[in-house]
């Protein structure tokens, strides 16, 4: 399995940074020889014991000063946090912080915006073949994702665009509303615990729709809405995720409520938490009905970056490192 350093582009500043990967070597090793040589052990580790297990290890311990000093490399901010950083006890409770998002993460003030649904590091593209965007099945298969039963919506997500949100244990873990819509469907869907690891997503197939996930369809060609045709939102769980419990609140983080089909969703606002890990969410947009940002499309073709996604796949694929409720696209055409 290849070795190379993981690149990104930093939306704020333009800057090629290289990711601090946690738990590298070992992720390597189970999604190399322990896959090839023991399937049985690694079918074990990536499961819903196993996962449990290894959050209850790294979460559950005091939340030490060394611990700070590396999320402070990491580009941690302590200062956004709600509740004062010194009653972060424990990793489980920093990795579970709420922050002031009214106030240190802006949304667009545009009714046509589409924003990202958390802070993390995205990908877009299109299942469309003639678009410069189209990447085939790399990270998922889009029958296995939406599920198999779901006929309706695997046909009208068929030659979707798509973004896909990665999200490293140092980042903010609640997602929040990419647009505004009426919930028209909400399941789970039963899998594994794959790591979200750049290097275990290039050696198993399609392992985002692999993991156990919760779908939610959101319509927001409704009064109120965004105007943006069917909306999957995909948060998948990954290794040391438990399960993401939904809590949308359109009133900072002050009314949590499960969410729930008939529901409607106001753009920007918190809608779940992932337990302690690394986690990836994907939007899926019906063809033509959002137009990507200009700099997420070209950063995701840049030959100057070293991303183990481009390395594995044989072709540009890099990631944007940006913020939960900035700007990822808007109401239109997608861009050819």
């Amino acid at each position: 399995m290849t070795s190379i350093q993981h690149q990104y582009v930093e939306r704020a500043t333009g800057r090629i940074c290289t990711e601090p990967l946690f738990w590298d070597k070992t992720i390597q090793f189970l999604y190399s020889k322990a896959r090839e040589k023991t399937p049985t052990l690694f079918r074990a580790l990536t499961g819903a014991r196993a996962s449990s297990l290894l959050s209850i290890v790294n979460y559950d311990l005091p939340f030490t000063g060394g611990m700070r000093s590396h999320l402070s490399k990491c580009g941690v901010d302590m200062v956004e946090c709600l509740d004062p950083p010194h009653r972060l006890k424990t990793a489980q409770e920093f990795f579970e912080r709420k922050i002031r998002y009214w106030d240190c993460r802006p949304m667009p003030d545009n009714e046509a915006a589409v924003v990202s649904p958390a802070d993390s590091k995205v990908i877009v593209g299109s299942l469309t073949e003639n678009t410069t965007l189209f990447v085939k099945e790399k990270f998922f298969a889009l029958k296995e994702l939406l599920g198999g039963d779901k006929l309706s919506w695997i046909t009208e997500f068929r030659d979707a665009d798509f973004a896909i949100f990665r999200l490293t244990p140092d980042k903010y873990h609640y997602n929040h509303t990419p647009a505004a819509g009426a919930v028209k469907d909400f399941y789970t869907i039963e899998g594994a615990y794959h790591s979200c690891n750049p290097s275990a997503v290039v050696a198993l197939a399609t392992p985002y729709s692999k993991n156990k996930r919760v779908v939610t369809i959101i319509d927001t060609d409704v009064p109120r809405g965004t105007g943006i045709g069917l909306v999957a939102m995909i948060e998948v769980v990954a290794l040391m995720i438990g399960e993401v419990v939904q809590l949308y609140s359109g009133d900072r983080y002050e009314d949590p409520r499960p969410v729930s089909i008939g529901m409607f969703l106001e753009k920007g606002f918190p809608k779940s938490l992932y337990r302690p890990g690394s986690s990836t969410t994907i939007l899926l947009f019906q063809k033509g009905r959002v137009s990507f940002s200009e700099d997420l499309v070209r950063n995701v073709h840049r030959t100057d970056v070293q991303s183990r996604f481009s390395s594995g796949f044989g072709q540009p694929l890099v990631e944007t490192d940006l913020c939960v409720r900035s700007l990822i696209g808007q109401r239109g055409t997608h861009v050819e």
